[in-house]
């Protein structure tokens, strides 16, 4: 006897890259933080201590998953110097890839064909 999965997706979900599921050396924690990232709106204004609002995770257990997805090229933080325009402080833009921008560090589960 086999069992049958249905999932009726029709509104609200996500369509994404599932290259991420199938990396060997990411923690789940990076692997749901990632798809959680992709969920997000557009116009969502990232930060450690937002992410850290929408889940159950510290702010410090949130940098360091961000840092592993950085490692692994699927999370780009760029430092902006404080001006008069940010308020004289520093900012920070993220840029996440669904698809990772250093494959060669992945350790993937299938290869393709």
């Amino acid at each position: 006897m086999s069992s049958v999965i249905r999932v009726e997706k029709t509104k609200n979900y996500t369509v994404m890259s599932n290259q991420h599921f199938h990396v060997q050396n990411m923690s789940l924690k990076a692997k749901g933080l990632l798809s959680l990232i992709l969920s997000l709106p557009d116009n969502w204004e990232y930060s450690i201590s937002g992410l850290s609002a929408i889940c159950q995770e510290s702010t410090g257990t949130i940098k360091k998953t961000l840092d592993e997805l950085k490692k692994l090229g699927y999370l780009e933080v760029i430092k902006h110097k404080p001006s008069s325009e940010n308020g004289g402080r520093y900012t920070y833009e993220y840029i996440i890839y669904e698809v990772s921008k250093t494959p060669k560090k992945l350790n993937m589960r299938w290869k393709k064909e």
